[in-house]
């Protein structure tokens, strides 16, 4: 196919009906940029020879070098499809259809997911590509449920299928018993998806009819228990429907079940359509009565399924006469049976690589079979935005039946339908920003001379060569004008002010990676940009206006300038640097637009790293490069801590790496010094053997309890501590973003009341699929009943805590409680959100407090210092005691507050105004709290969490061990192992500490010499159940450890490090006994 001009491509903008928006998805080395290449190759953009080797798409120095893929980039193909239309009255004629394919090629490492997320949002379709060999992969199950969740249509790709027959050496019937397993386990795969949401949806249902029914029981009601029936049949993959394609895309060849269905129709005598259902499955073809017969009809013959007679034989036999067995002759009567055509010197050469390429090519075209499934089998964007636009306006929005919604205003029409007259709205959605070298943009780049321009150049040269010949011999100059007219002297006279543009164009333009779902845009044309957090209620709020700037078509490194862009196609947009940090939304108008830029990030980052520059005097390049950084990443965090340090957080050591190294070679382009990688834990306590209750002044004190009284002595506060059950931690953990949603809400309704009344009530954007107040409250009580029933010492301390429940920490969000249980003071419920105010309590404090008694306004009372003990609480469980960490699982009860009048009156007998001392007090209530916090949770056994990745590694039996060593070594632990089934692979699945992971990928793959190559992926906090300040105090703990318990504590070891860090004091002896040091030198 020839190369096509960009021109050409952006004329294809404006046929929604021919475009499609793709996205290649899969595990980490699955082979995604080797397809792309291949697809490439077809559009002339590189040699059909050098795809899978160029790896066009990764554009980046050390995409090349580590051979992944680590940023989305994307490229426009040109596809022409030629049909032919039989008539019956007339000879067939044939119509041919010309095709914009937008494909984006996304990383398949874990560390870069988030890459994928802003991939498939752009997106209608996608090819799903798993390794046969590998199988179903822990990345394979994540874009599974990207596409899922973004109603991206898959269409599956089983790649290197050279691997079961070179490396593997199966036979065509073992391949296919173990594509089959696999192709079930990714059914399952969507299965599960499926049944989630149903499950989901009626859940929410019943919810929704228990809220609208009467509180009185309806006895002649029928109650409706089913589940609805739903119809799943078209989210499964199946190689007869025609979405699984089977390819090698190292060696260039692809099919599809539909291919070797028309090529047997006339031999078999079959209809095509027959065929292609029966190719696939236990389907045998009986040669004497020429029938499919079932396998109930086989009779003992042992006869093979037709996809291994019909399909895989003719691959393997290509195979075996080429690589396993060269076999000239039988190579040449292959060719001739396939009927094309091998050049001489193809077939002599001794690469069986270009011999088989020459074969596959011209039977089984790899390009051709993939371009042919993205037409047939994935939406237009006027289709597919019917399906994806509603889920992406009202997320997780319940309905009782399975039908799309229906627009309800002009703009979600234009949406819908994907409309691109001129009258339409505009709205765009921007992914992500990425950067570019200013001097690669299209108005940067420098021209190309046309044929005619250097002919007129070379004759104006010749002119000014005859013209000084000439003026040697008569000894007489050039004239001025003359000199003046040629552009040879124009351009010396302008070498400065180029060099001058030149530095000028050393920098990163930011370009927004978007998607235009209505109208056209076009340069120069006025847009609204809407930030994630854009609510309508305040429309004043993370909102901004530009100009666009430039619109670029993206052609993977390349850019090439667009004056106007129709809806329906991806693209890049200029003028959005300041305006966007990392997605937003574009629009033309705000009235009845809906936010689509709050997308949640798979990946979370973890690793954190403080930076600063070798020279101090290069701060400010370090601020300006982490803000382009920031910008031009969708995953990473820039932080700028109390201490003045500038932080990054990634989501791994990759990641990391290659933020790094963009800070120094691109953004910053200084030398940067980073810290150790920083990683977060968490402290918790638990009830370790000892006695539950304690002495102090001769009375026995339940454990955890902490008395303060304040240095100015006028009162006294009363705190019991005591650790949550883990199912009440787990369920905080789980929904925090809902408990933040009510926090909010509370807050607004403090904060903005006047606005809210000019505005309305409407609930924010995007929080639809979050629980309610009352959903939480409900929720949270029947988790505080499961742990009363489970008994325990506790048991009596849960009785009606959800509603004296005072808050919720660290920053009021975490999973930790502080409880109201002080007599005669009685606060507003948490989950109660509405702002009426109590009549009998005044001041700052009505929303939020019921009553108080013994209120005296000259005196002090309990309001004075209920945002204090708050406060000291928030304090406390963002930097816990052990090492400053948060807390997690820690419930504190507040038991009173006792006031000291004796205390109010100096020596004298005078009444000490306290009123006007009373700034000071509640600064000494902060510091009481939280020493009371810290007393009572040093009281129990405290325990360090650690973050902890879930590691995924396949490896063969020869290597295992050395896996498991490395994995012991950086104390993780086994979780499980699997042989799968069909291959000499083990999948093993273990739990390792973030802490000592660093290093741990680089350290398998030496010790296994690139046999195994872990996955990581962030799955929480788990317990290290050691006590840092545990010493031996039993007679059999001293016999075998003895006083000094030489045994390495390991929580010990992780907590001085990070208090070390922090600059906090560790009880570290560097000398013990000074009079008995070794001497150095013997005799």
């Amino acid at each position: 196919m020839p190369a096509i001009t960009p021109a050409q491509l952006s004329l294809l903008q404006h046929n929604t009906k021919n475009i499609r928006n793709i996205c290649i998805l899969a595990h980490v080395d699955h082979g995604k940029t080797t397809l792309s290449d291949s697809l490439l190759a077809t559009n002339g953009i590189i040699s059909s020879k050098m795809a899978g080797k160029v790896r066009y798409l990764d554009s980046r120095e050390d995409e090349q070098e580590r051979g992944i893929t680590m940023e989305s980039s994307a490229i426009s193909l040109y596809f022409k499809l030629v049909k032919s239309v039989s008539n019956e009255e007339a000879q067939p004629k044939t119509v041919e259809s010309e095709y914009l394919i937008n494909l984006i090629d996304s990383p398949g490492h874990v560390d870069f997911s988030s890459e994928v997320s802003t991939a498939s949002r752009l997106c209608d379709g996608g090819l799903v590509l798993i390794d046969v060999v590998e199988g179903v992969c822990t990345q394979t199950v994540s874009v599974l449920r990207q596409a899922w969740i973004d109603k991206v249509r898959p269409v599956l790709v089983f790649n290197k299928m050279d691997r079961l027959i070179v490396e593997l050496q199966m036979t065509p019937h073992e391949a296919y018993t173990h594509i089959n397993k696999i192709l079930e386990q990714v059914n399952a795969v969507m299965a599960t998806f499926f049944t989630g949401d149903l499950m989901e949806s009626e859940a929410r249902k019943m919810t929704d009819e228990s809220k609208e029914e009467d509180e009185e029981f309806d006895a002649n009601k029928v109650y409706d228990w089913s589940v609805e029936d739903r119809d799943d049949s078209d989210i499964y993959f199946d190689p007869a429907r025609g979405n699984v394609i089977f390819s090698s895309a190292v060696d260039g060849w692809a099919f599809r079940v539909q291919q070797f269905a028309s090529l047997y129709a006339k031999k078999l005598g079959f209809k095509e359509s027959v065929l292609q259902k029966c190719l696939w499955g236990e389907y045998y073809f009986d040669p004497k009565a020429k029938r499919v017969i079932l396998p109930k009809h086989l009779k003992g013959r042992n006869l093979k399924p037709m996809f291994v007679q019909f399909v895989l034989e003719n691959i393997w036999a290509v195979y075996g006469s080429v690589v396993i067995e060269p076999d000239r002759e039988r190579v040449e009567k292959i060719v001739g049976a396939l009927k094309i055509k091998v050049l001489p010197r193809d077939l002599r050469s001794r690469d069986p690589q270009i011999l088989l390429s020459a074969i596959f090519s011209q039977w089984l075209p790899l390009s051709t079979c993939v371009l042919l499934a993205i037409i047939g089998q994935l939406p237009p964007p006027i289709d597919a935005q019917r399906v994806r636009l509603p889920k992406m306006l009202y997320p997780n929005i319940h309905r009782k039946d399975n039908d799309p919604l229906e627009p309800t205003n002009a703009v979600e029409k234009a949406l819908y339908n994907c409309d691109i007259s001129p009258e339409a709205p505009v709205v765009a959605y921007v992914s992500k920003m990425f950067a570019v070298p200013v001097e690669f943009l299209p108005e940067n780049r420098r021209t190309q001379m046309t044929a005619e321009e250097m002919r007129e150049r070379g004759r104006q040269q010749r002119e000014l060569r005859a013209a000084q010949a000439a003026a040697d011999k008569s000894g007489e100059g050039i004239p001025l004008d003359q000199v003046n007219a040629l552009p040879l002297q124009a351009e010396a006279a302008e070498e400065e002010p180029e060099e001058e543009a030149a530095e000028e164009l050393k920098g990163e333009s930011l370009i927004g990676f978007a998607r235009l779902y209505s109208g056209s845009i076009r340069v120069g044309q006025k847009l609204y940009v809407m930030g994630p957090k854009y609510d309508p209620k305040y429309p004043k709020k993370h909102i901004s206006e530009i100009t666009v700037q430039s619109l670029y078509l993206i052609m993977g490194r390349d850019l090439e300038s667009l004056e106007e862009v129709c809806a329906g196609n991806v693209f890049g947009i200029g003028g959005l640097e300041g305006h966007i940090l990392k997605n937003g939304t574009l629009a033309s108008t705000l009235e009845d637009v809906r936010n689509m830029a709050g997308v949640k990030m798979e990946t979370s980052p973890i690793v954190r790293v403080a930076l600063e520059p070798e020279d101090p005097t290069q701060m400010d390049k370090l601020v300006e490069g982490l803000r382009l950084l920031n910008q031009a990443d969708p995953c990473v965090e820039v932080m700028l801590q109390e201490t003045g340090e500038h932080v990054i957080l990634t989501a791994g050591e990759l990641h990391l790496e290659r933020c790094l190294r963009d800070l120094k070679e691109r953004f910053a382009k200084i030398e940067i010094h980073a810290s150790e990688p920083i990683v977060p834990f968490r402290e918790s306590i638990v009830r370790a053997e000892l006695s539950t209750n304690k002495e102090k002044d001769g009375v026995m004190v339940p454990r955890g309890q902490a008395e303060i009284k304040l240095s100015s002595k006028f009162l006294t506060l009363k705190v019991q501590t005591v650790p949550l059950p883990n199912r009440v931690t787990e369920f905080l953990t789980k929904h925090a973003a809902s408990i933040k949603a009510v926090v909010e809400e509370k807050l607004a309704k403090k904060t903005n009341k006047e606005e809210e009344e000019e505005t309305g009530d409407a609930a924010p954007l995007g929080t639809s699929q979050l629980l309610s107040a009352s959903e939480l409250e409900q929720l949270l009580k029947e988790e505080f009943e499961q742990a009363k029933k489970e008994g325990g010492p506790f048991a009596s301390l849960w009785d009606n805590v959800v509603d004296q429940i005072w808050a919720f920490g660290p920053r009021r969000i975490g999973s930790n409680l502080l409880i109201n249980r002080i007599p005669g003071y009685v606060r507003k419920p948490f989950f109660q959100v509405d702002s009426k105010k109590s009549a009998d309590v005044a001041g700052d404090h009505a929303d939020e407090v019921l009553k108080v008694e013994d209120e005296d306004a000259s005196a002090l009372s309990i309001l004075d210092f209920d945002f204090h003990i708050h406060t000291g609480f928030q304090l406390t469980t963002l930097t816990g005691p052990l090492c400053a960490e948060p807390m997690t699982g820690v419930c504190y009860i507040v038991q009173g507050v006792e006031f000291h009048s004796e205390e109010m009156v100096s020596s004298s007998g005078e009444t000490i105004d306290v009123r006007g001392r009373l700034p000071v007090i509640q600064g000494h209530v902060i510091a009481a709290t939280k020493e009371a916090c810290r007393q009572g949770f040093l009281d129990w056994s405290p325990r360090l969490l650690l973050a902890m990745y879930t590691c995924d590694i396949q490896a063969n039996a020869e290597v295992l061990g050395r896996v498991y060593g490395v994995i012991s070594k950086r104390k993780g632990k086994i979780i499980s192992e699997d042989l799968k089934d069909g291959t000499s692979f083990w999948q093993i699945n273990a739990l390792l500490p973030v802490i000592e992971s660093f290093g741990f990928s680089d350290e398998i793959r030496k010790r296994t010499s690139g046999a195994a190559s872990p996955q990581l992926v962030f799955s929480g906090f788990e317990m290290l159940d050691e006590d840092p300040f545990w010493v031996p105090t039993t007679e059999e703990e001293l016999e075998d450890l003895g006083e000094k318990a030489d045994k390495e504590n390991l929580a010990r070891k992780y907590m001085d490090t990070v208090r070390k860090r922090k600059g906090m004091f560790v009880e570290k002896k560097l000398v013990e006994h000074a009079e008995k040091q070794r001497t150095l030198k013997k005799n």
